[in-house]
C-alpha cells in the first residue's frame, strides 16, 4: 500500500552549497522535524543557534578516513530504505533501533567545479562524493515516504509543500523530487565518467553520456507543433549557454540555433569582426579596424538578408555600433559585452534580444559535438582546424596577391561555418556572395555569383560584387563546371582543399582563366 500524505520528522542535511541552509533549517525545526547532520553542515546549523545532532553520535560511529566514511551505515541508510507500508521492515527497524528518515538534504561534492577550475587529479578524485550519492539514491528510490532535495532551489516548494499541507508532504511532490534526484546523480556520474575518459586521452569511450541541466522551456520547436527546451552542457565554453539576456522577449529556438552559428563564426576572427546570421547561414561577414565599419560593410553584403536576422560581434558593443544596429530589425544581438550607452541604444527595440556572453569562444578549443540519430548518437570533436598563410599550396601558374591571399583565409574561414555545399564570395575581408546547402557545388557557385550581382545592383553599383573577389570552396570540386561558373561571375582567386581526382582538369581551368588557386589539404563539410 503506498500513502499519500506523509508528514516528516526526521531530515538529514549534508550539503556542499550551503546556499539557503540555515533559513531551510530553521524553518523544518520550527514544525518540530528532527535535524541530522554531517561536518561543516552540522556547524554552519549550530552556529545559527539550531540543534542538530552529529551523524557520528546518531550512528555511534566515528567520522573515518579523512572524513570519507560519515554516513555509510545501516542506521542512515537503513533508515532512508525502510518501508514504512510494510509490518516486516517496521520491526526490523525497530529491533535494530533505527529511526526513519523522511528528508534528506543532500547537493553533493563539486566535482564538476573542480574539475572546471582546473585542479590537480589528486583534487578532483577526492571531490568525488561517495556517501552523497548513495543517500540520495536510497531516498529516491524510497520516495514513497522519502523527500529527496538536490538542489537549494528546490527549498522553497519544499516549505510550500509542508505549508500547504499541515506540515506534510504528497507523494506526488515526492516523486517528483525523486525524479530530479536521479537525474542529477547521473549527470555527476556522467561529469566523472567524462573526466576519467579525458584523463585517459580517450576521445570516444565505450559508453558516452551527455548530460545537461534545463535552462529553459521554450515556446516551441523548430515549427509551433513542436515542443523543445533549452540546456546546458558543463563545458565552460563563453556563448549562448552562458550569455545573460539584458533585454527583449524570451528566445525561441531557431534564435539560439542561429545566434550559437552567430557567434561561433564571429570568435575566428582576431580584428574587429560582426557576423549576421540567417537561418543559420552568415549572409553578411566583414572584418574591419573597427566594429562600427565592421558592422556597415557586413550589413552591405546582403541587407535583404539581414532583416530578422541575428547579429554577432566579437568586441563589446560600443554605443556608435548600438545606434547603426537599432535601425535594422534583428532578432538577436550577442556580444562579449557591451557599455552602459550601447544598452541605452538598444533599450527602445523591444523586441531586440541582447545578449552578452562574457567573453567570446576559443575556436581552437577542443570540444564534443553529439547529433541525434533514430536510435543512435553521432559524437565528433569540435572542427578546431584553421588554416593560414603557411599552410596553402599554390597549384596555379599564377600566384595569388598579398591582398588575394588575405581574402582567400577569410573567404574559407567563413566557409567552415555555412552549410554544405559552400561557396564564399569575398572581398576586402567582407562577403559579398554567399551559395549554401545546395546539392551540387556549381548550384552553389551560381548562386553565389547571382547574390553578389543582386545586392550590387540593389546598391547601385555599375558592376557585380563578385569581380575582381575571390572564391572559397568548403570541399574540391569535383569537377571544372564549379570552378568556371565562379571565373564567369568576375573572381581571381580561389581556395579549395584539393584532392579530387579531377583536380588536374580544374587547375588548367583555373590556368586557362588566369586564376591564381591554392588547395589547403583540408575539408570544412557542415551538415
Amino acid at each position: 500500500m503506498t500513502l499519500d500524505l506523509i508528514r516528516p520528522i526526521r531530515a538529514l542535511l549534508s550539503v556542499s552549497d550551503k546556499q539557503g541552509l540555515v533559513d531551510l533549517g530553521r524553518a523544518l525545526a520550527a514544525r518540530g522535524i528532527e535535524l541530522l547532520s554531517t561536518g561543516g553542515t552540522a556547524k554552519a546549523l549550530a552556529d545559527a543557534g539550531l540543534k542538530v545532532i552529529e551523524v557520528a553520535d546518531y550512528t555511534g560511529f566515528p567520522e573515518m578516513l579523512d572524513g570519507r566514511v560519515k554516513t555509510l551505515h545501516p542506521k542512515v541508510h537503513g533508515g532512508l530504505l525502510g518501508r514504512r507500508d510494510l509490518a516486516e521492515h517496521r520491526a526490523q527497524m525497530e529491533a535494530q533501533k533505527i529511526p526513519p528518515i523522511d528528508i534528506v538534504v543532500s547537493n553533493l561534492y563539486p566535482f564538476e567545479a573542480t574539475v572546471a577550475a582546473g585542479k590537480p587529479f589528486d583534487d578532483c578524485i577526492e571531490n568525488i562524493d561517495i556517501g552523497g550519492p548513495s543517500m540520495v539514491r536510497s531516498a529516491a528510490k524510497n520516495h514513497d515516504a522519502v523527500v529527496i532535495l538536490t538542489d537549494p532551489s528546490q527549498y522553497p516548494a519544499l516549505l510550500a509543500e509542508l505549508e500547504a499541507n499541515d506540515g506534510a508532504t504528497h507523494l506526488a511532490f515526492r516523486r517528483r523530487l525523486a525524479g530530479e534526484a536521479y537525474a542529477r546523480t547521473a549527470a555527476y556520474d556522467a561529469a566523472i565518467a567524462t573526466w576519467m575518459a579525458g584523463e585517459r586521452r580517450e576521445s570516444f569511450p565505450e559508453r558516452i553520456v551527455v548530460a545537461g541541466r534545463r535552462i529553459e522551456v521554450l515556446r516551441y520547436g523548430e515549427n509551433p507543433h513542436q515542443e523543445s527546451a533549452f540546456y546546458a552542457t558543463s563545458e565552460r565554453r563563453p556563448g549562448v549557454a552562458t550569455a545573460r539576456q539584458v533585454q527583449g522577449k524570451e528566445l525561441s529556438y531557431n534564435n539560439l540555433n542561429d545566434t550559437d552559428a552567430a557567434y561561433e563564426l564571429v570568435a575566428e576572427f582576431d580584428r574587429p569582426a560582426i557576423v549576421i546570421v540567417k537561418h543559420a547561414n552568415p549572409c553578411g561577414v566583414a572584418v574591419a579596424d573597427t566594429l562600427i565599419e565592421a558592422y556597415r560593410r557586413a550589413l552591405a553584403a546582403d541587407p535583404v538578408s539581414a532583416f530578422g536576422g541575428i547579429i554577432a560581434a566579437n568586441r563589446p558593443l560600443d554605443a556608435e555600433t548600438a545606434e547603426q544596429i537599432a535601425g535594422l530589425f534583428a532578432e538577436v544581438v550577442i556580444a562579449p559585452e557591451a557599455d552602459q550607452a550601447a544598452r541605452a541604444a538598444l533599450r527602445g527595440k523591444t523586441q531586440m534580444r541582447l545578449l552578452l556572453a562574457g567573453g567570446v569562444p576559443d575556436p581552437r578549443q577542443p570540444g564534443l559535438l553529439v547529433k541525434s540519430l533514430a536510435g543512435g548518437l553521432l559524437a565528433q570533436s569540435r572542427d578546431t582546424g584553421r588554416t593560414g598563410g603557411n599552410d596553402v599550396r599554390v597549384v596555379t601558374r599564377r600566384q595569388p596577391t598579398s591582398a588575394e591571399l588575405a581574402d582567400l583565409l577569410f573567404a574559407f574561414t567563413v566557409c567552415k561555418h555555412v552549410k554544405s555545399n559552400a561557396i564564399v564570395l569575398a572581398k576586402d575581408g567582407r562577403t559579398v556572395g554567399v551559395g549554401a546547402g545546395q546539392m551540387s557545388r556549381v548550384d552553389s557557385a551560381r548562386l553565389a555569383g547571382m547574390k553578389a550581382a543582386e545586392m550590387a545592383a540593389a546598391a547601385g553599383e555599375p558592376k557585380s560584387r563578385a569581380i575582381g573577389a575571390v572564391v572559397g570552396s568548403d570541399a574540391f570540386f569535383p569537377f571544372a563546371d564549379g570552378l568556371i561558373a565562379c571565373a564567369e561571375s568576375g573572381a581571381t582567386a580561389v581556395i579549395q582543399p584539393g584532392g579530387s581526382k579531377r583536380d588536374d582538369e580544374v587547375i588548367a581551368a583555373a590556368d586557362e582563366r588566369n586564376l591564381a588557386m591554392v588547395f589547403t589539404g583540408k575539408r570544412h563539410f557542415r551538415h
